[in-house]
């Protein structure tokens, strides 16, 4: 008996030790995948970020080309959906969804580069992302369609007015700035007003005839899913944001001033001018400024979250406001035409010929040095006797004609003081 559990005892101890030794390759075998994974993606992300910035060099060195193709498009483009607008306004959000998958891969690319891809996170992207899905897979939620109702003729539409957003056909950056806070709103509005597809959907044959779409039961409803909602769906991407860029990628803005983000954009633009916005961000010191930034943002969402509550019950009012968000990107695209471009073409032809003026005087700097090597070599000890006496002779010959001429000492030091002035400058 008692051999009998001695050889259960070592079945049993052999049977657990081959337990552990699978489960410690397989452990092994897990940890070798993650690793390999998060390989690839490291790899993936940097091939990814350097096609990102081949692009994006190129876009720079055909950039007059590009923007005369970008005008081109840009104006067919608005004429086209102008026609769609009046004649098919049930197409309008599928045009919308299709311009989305266009433009933003393209931004980010162009974001990338610039070190501005942050902005990618800001709350003009978050709404964006959740229209996109409301008119693709749920665009018979009426609860959905108000919060999205109240996102973008709440908060982006005003941040259009706010930020001066521009209507510049030849500036691909512009327009797209303009498609994400502008047509959201114009798409919302043929659902709510004009799409007789839509409405034909929402009331089939033997339904009683409802008045409007989204149906509103009550003030509470109203209020609920177009205010109270979309501040808790604000709140969220708040709380996303400040986890994103104030917790997880602090360190890597920290190392490079040069990457840009919202915050770091107005806080610069804002303290230059010194402004109202940089006055009340200072409130309560400089070391809180964020705080109240992310304070004065909230303020602005919930103020223009409330505008459009009677922005939705009347079409009349709704009409007027999309009038004033087109002529407000006309005008600001109109001003920066004729008064920021001018300047910035005046302030690029200027680097140009500064950069111009620098790389004549280093070649004549570099042909000094070349001269100056080749007289040292002259007076090396393998240069025949002869040769020697012949270069001692021309040398003194030269000091005797440089001492004589004061010109010539003084066309060299203003030489060297424009050498000097135009380093400084570059």
């Amino acid at each position: 008996m008692s051999g009998n559990g001695e050889i259960r005892e070592d079945s049993n101890g052999e049977s657990y030790a081959l337990l552990h030794k699978h489960l410690k390759d397989r452990s092994k075998k897990v940890a070798q995948t993650k690793e390999l994974l998060s390989k690839q993606a490291v790899q993936t992300k940097q091939i990814l970020s350097k096609q990102a910035d081949k692009i994006a060099k190129r876009a720079e060195e055909h950039e007059r080309f590009i923007n005369k193709v970008t005008y081109l498009l840009s104006v067919l483009g608005f004429g086209t959906f102008c026609f769609l607008l009046g004649a098919r306004p049930q197409d309008i959000p599928y045009v919308y969804c299709l311009l989305y998958v266009i433009f933003v891969p393209l931004r980010w690319i162009y974001y990338r580069y610039k070190k501005w891809h942050y902005y990618l996170l800001d709350f003009c992207y978050y709404a964006n992302t959740i229209f996109v899905i409301m008119l693709l897979f749920f665009p018979k939620n009426e609860k959905l369609f108000m919060v999205c109702f109240s996102f973008a003729e709440g908060p982006l539409a005003w941040a259009l007015i706010v930020w001066r957003c521009s209507l510049v056909f030849n500036s691909f950056d512009k327009i797209v700035s303009v498609f994400i806070h502008l047509l959201p709103g114009l798409v919302f509005f043929t659902i709510r007003w004009w799409d007789p597809a839509f409405f034909s959907a929402m009331h089939p044959e033997g339904t009683p005839h409802r008045s409007s779409w989204p149906y509103i039961e009550s003030k509470y409803n109203l209020w609920t899913w177009l205010f109270v909602v979309p501040l808790v769906a604000y709140g969220l991407w708040q709380i996303l944001y400040f986890l994103i860029v104030d917790v997880l990628r602090r360190q890597r803005l920290l190392r490079d001033p040069e990457v840009m983000t919202s915050y770091r954009e107005l806080s610069k633009k804002a303290q230059k001018a010194n402004n109202m916005w940089w006055r009340l961000s200072g409130l309560l010191g400089d070391q809180n400024r964020l705080l109240m930034y992310i304070l004065l943002q909230a303020m602005f969402t919930v103020a223009t979250t409330a505008l459009t509550v009677p922005i939705f019950l009347s079409y009349k009012m709704h009409v007027i406001f999309q009038l004033l968000k087109v002529s407000a990107t006309v005008w600001n695209g109109g001003n920066f035409l004729l008064e920021v471009m001018p300047r910035q073409y005046i302030q690029k032809e200027k680097k140009k010929s500064e950069m111009q003026v620098v790389k004549p005087t280093q070649q004549d700097h570099q042909s000094v040095e070349m001269g100056n090597t080749t007289m040292a070599a002259d007076h090396s000890p393998g240069t025949p006797p002869l040769q020697h006496e012949t270069v001692e002779l021309e040398n003194a010959m030269k000091r005797n004609d440089s001492s004589e001429s004061p010109q010539h000492e003084l066309s060299a030091a203003e030489a060297e003081e424009t050498t000097i002035g135009t380093k400084n400058l570059s």
